[in-house]
């Protein structure tokens, strides 16, 4: 093994009256013996060396992190009996993210700064938990990891260790606002916190892996969104260590100036701070540092004193360090540091390999923990005093624990935006606009705590009555054009790009620093940010149910529109309404799915949504003209029970029903109320029981979901021996997914979409799927037993009009009068 720090035999020890920075020469990066003076830069040799030290005090509490459950400060050696069984935890981007760290405490020191750290390389969490931990914060929220020996000793076993914390900068970790388990939401969360609040900065590391990710490559144009007169910002810090798991990366391959330009192409202006040597690092990163946050200040000094918006170029900075820096740079004939052999655990059979537990002990001595920490094992007071203090601590910003600094909406009356429904089912109108009206007096209420988020569909989803109080804001270049109809402000808050991962990103971030929001976009695409919903649930459910100094912050409200059943003119490509299949996998305590069948029932949910909080709000609701089933005041009751039976549409009143016919969705709803005015004139003794579902998850059991239904509750509304056509907005199987634990299931038979689909008029692209009123009739008088002879009549009209309807769209290009213009009969 080679290594600068030589072997154990050559250890210094540290004696009475010795500095305890002193020593010179070791792994963890002090300045060489032979440098009688730092290297050229703004800090003194005195500086430099605490800097350093502080660092070596990280680095050796990473290690520790990775291998050790018992011998913490080393105060015997090494044995094998003091190395956990299962090595877990990657080491290689640790290094770099302590080294920011240590370089954003001495600015915020400095000039009082608000900062709040983005770890990218997430899975480097020893990286941040390190800095936490001697910054006194990890201690004061977990109090049995106290700031002494027997303290560090749990601190590193419980790292990744089972029934502790993860290997990613998870919810319980102090500070931590963004995990980095899955790469490449850190750009776009880190502007989402910096969006609305004008004194804060966000220290963004992105990793070279995670900068190959589309999410990221799409983030990084967040610049051109961010207002210098209201917003904070982001400094950027991409850490090219060269090396993902296995393989190289792509912008570390490539040269300084193609890189250059690459950022610069970005409208960033980039900084450059490279190489290994500590001593010279530390100087560079200092000098570069400064430079960045006089840019960032004098940027937003100008806009705020001129009152004009325009945007600078910010800040970026390029930190290209080995991989695994200051750990062993050999071993076994093998080159460590600077590969990709430093990403996760270096070497791995310390237990079994006594030359590998020397190697180990040898790297976690050559940071000199002797100088580090006092005979308590507390770090030594001249490194206790160089971290910021209270909430000025990156581990402690209460921005990082956004639920602290949230408040409430100022809600105006959504029953003040209804639809007036003078006849059940008798008027058109676009379920969504008066939600756009809904919305823009929540922003004109809350202008600095709540923004709309959609990639280039607010329009068109019918949420455009947002432009009277609130554009879209745009800082980059500007048409005259624009100003016809363009809706585009330097001081907008709708936030629009075609990119649902920055989109999503934005909001997160948002909501997790303690403010309000909501993203909409197209059902079919939703998909697009599939793994950011699961990375945000899972936030979510450990913040919520295991963490519990976090508090709660603003539910993820996400609107789907222009849905599947409205898609006929997109054709295929745009159908596809599976993401609410997604969101019912994930933790009962932060999922909610809503499918209002109107406007007023939409209002009632949105409400709703927007004063939840620590959830996912999942609502679908198309935007285009549907008919209007309920007052204000039944919407209000209905969406409260979350299902019940309609009476106007059931004739079962007082007697047990023959057949229960049941929809959730808005064109669901309104075939399966057309079948049931067929099935109500022509087969007038039948005893219908008509139930709508507007709470997806009332469909499980309360025991399973918080927001289900009791085993009682859903038997006398579904019967446990009827049949029960369900006419869904989605998936056909989802519902039975959730309510197959009922007695009644058996008996259940559900009409969704089913993969059918191309150019197709509305009621085409239902009989596709089997959920057009003709084809509920046939399974109704298919499943009562005395329909089946006495019915056939209707059954073969029912036939006979899917083959008449999809004839005549094929034709005429259109739908059938009678069926475009239908209205419930009453």
């Amino acid at each position: 093994m080679s290594h600068p720090g030589g072997t154990r035999e050559h250890v210094v020890t540290r004696t009475k009256g010795t500095h305890p920075l002193s020593a010179r020469g070791q792994s963890g990066g002090a300045p060489p013996a032979a440098k009688e003076r730092a290297p050229s830069g703004p800090l003194s040799t005195h500086e430099l060396e605490l800097m350093n030290a502080y660092w070596r005090a990280c680095n050796y509490l990473s290690v520790g992190m990775i291998y050790l459950k018992d011998n913490p400060l080393l105060r015997r050696p090494l044995r094998a009996q003091d190395v956990k069984h299962r090595l877990l935890g990657h080491w290689g981007a640790s290094p770099a993210l302590s080294f920011v760290w240590v370089h954003m405490n001495r600015m915020i020191v400095k000039d009082d700064l608000d900062v709040i750290f983005v770890a990218g390389p997430g899975h480097g969490a020893p990286g941040v938990l390190g800095p936490s931990y001697l910054e006194g914060t990890y201690s004061e929220i977990y109090a049995d990891k106290s700031e002494d020996e027997e303290g560090m000793q749990r601190f590193f076993k419980q790292f990744s260790f089972p029934g502790h914390i993860g290997s990613h900068v998870t919810p319980e970790t102090p500070g931590s606002i963004h995990e980095g388990g899955e790469l490449g939401y850190s750009l776009s969360h880190a502007y989402g916190m910096a969006f609305d609040n004008p004194d804060l900065i966000v220290a963004c590391v992105v990793g070279d892996g995670e900068a190959e990710t589309g999410p990221l490559a799409t983030a990084w144009h967040s610049n051109k969104f961010v207002n210098p007169i209201r917003d904070g910002a982001v400094l950027p810090i991409l850490n090219l260590n060269g090396y993902k798991i296995a393989n190289p990366t792509i912008l570390a391959r490539i040269s300084r100036e193609e890189l250059e330009a690459l950022f610069v192409g970005y409208g960033y202006k980039p900084y450059f701070v490279e190489g290994s040597d500590p001593a010279e690092m530390h100087q560079k990163m200092a000098d570069t540092l400064e430079r960045a946050i006089q840019d960032i200040r004098t940027a937003q000094r100008t806009a705020r004193q001129s009152n004009v918006a325009s945007r600078p170029r910010w800040p970026m900075i390029v930190l290209r360090s080995p991989k695994g820096w200051t750990g062993p740079k050999e071993l076994d004939g093998h080159k460590l540091e600077g590969t990709w052999r430093s990403h996760q655990v270096p070497f791995a059979a310390v237990r079994e390999n006594p030359s590998h537990l020397q190697a180990l002990e040898t790297w976690m001595r050559s940071y000199k923990p002797e100088e580090l920490f006092d005979a308590a094992g507390r770090l030594v007071p001249e490194l206790r005093a160089l971290p910021p203090k209270g909430p000025r601590r990156m581990s402690a910003n209460p921005h990082a624990n956004g639920g602290v600094l949230r408040k409430p909406l100022k809600l105006p009356d959504f029953r003040a935006y209804g639809v007036e429904v003078a006849a059940h089912g008798t008027r058109l109108y676009e379920n969504t606009k008066p939600l756009g009206e809904f919305l823009r007096d929540v922003m004109r209420n809350n202008p600095t705590i709540f923004r709309v988020f959609g990639p280039d569909e607010t329009a068109s989803n019918r949420l455009q009555a947002i432009y009277e109080v609130s554009k879209k804001v745009w800082m980059a270049d500007m048409l005259p054009e624009d100003a016809d109809g363009g809706e585009l402000s330097r001081d907008g808050r709708v936030m629009e790009m075609l990119s649902e991962h920055t989109l999503l990103g934005w909001l997160e971030g948002y909501l997790l620093t303690g403010r309000h929001g909501l993203f909409h976009t197209y059902e079919a695409f939703a998909h697009v940010v599939d793994s950011m919903f699961n990375q945000h649930a899972k936030w979510l459910d450990i913040s919520k149910n295991k963490v519990d100094w976090r508090a709660p912050v603003a539910s993820e409200n996400i609107l789907l529109s222009s849905t599947v059943w409205r898609q006929d003119h997109n054709g295929f490509s745009h159908q596809d309404p599976g993401f609410i299949d997604l969101v019912s996998n994930k933790g009962a305590s932060v999922t909610r799915i809503y499918l209002p069948p109107d406007a007023n029932t939409l209002l009632t949910i949105a409400d709703r949504c927007l004063r939840s909080t620590d959830c996912i709000n999942v609502i679908v609701a198309d935007k285009q003209k549907h008919l209007q089933f309920t007052s204000m005041d039944e919407a209000v009751v209905h969406c409260e029970k979350g299902l019940g039976i309609w009476r106007r549409a059931s004739t079962d009143d007082g007697v047990e029903p023959d057949v229960v016919l049941a929809c959730c969705g808005d064109v669901a709803t309104q075939e399966a109320l057309a079948a049931a005015s067929i099935l109500r004139e022509r087969v007038p003794d039948l005893k219908l029981r008509f139930v709508n579902v507007v709470d997806l998850f009332k469909l499980l059991p309360s025991s399973i979901h918080p927001a289900g239904s009791a085993e009682r509750d859903i038997a006398g509304l579904f019967t446990t021996d009827r049949p029960i056509i369900f006419n869904f907005h989605g998936y056909p199987w989802l519902v039975h997914k959730l309510t197959y634990r009922f007695e009644s299931h058996e008996n259940l038979h559900v009409h969704g979409y089913r993969e059918k689909g191309n150019i197709n008029t509305p009621l085409e692209l239902a009989i596709l799927n089997s959920t057009s009123r003709f084809d509920l009739v046939i399974d109704v008088i298919d499943r009562v037993p005395k329909l089946q002879s006495k019915a056939a009549h209707l059954k073969d009209e029912m036939k006979n009009a899917i083959i008449d309807n999809v004839r005549y769209a094929h034709v005429h290009g259109e739908d059938r009068a009678e069926i475009t213009n239908w209205t419930w009969p009453d």
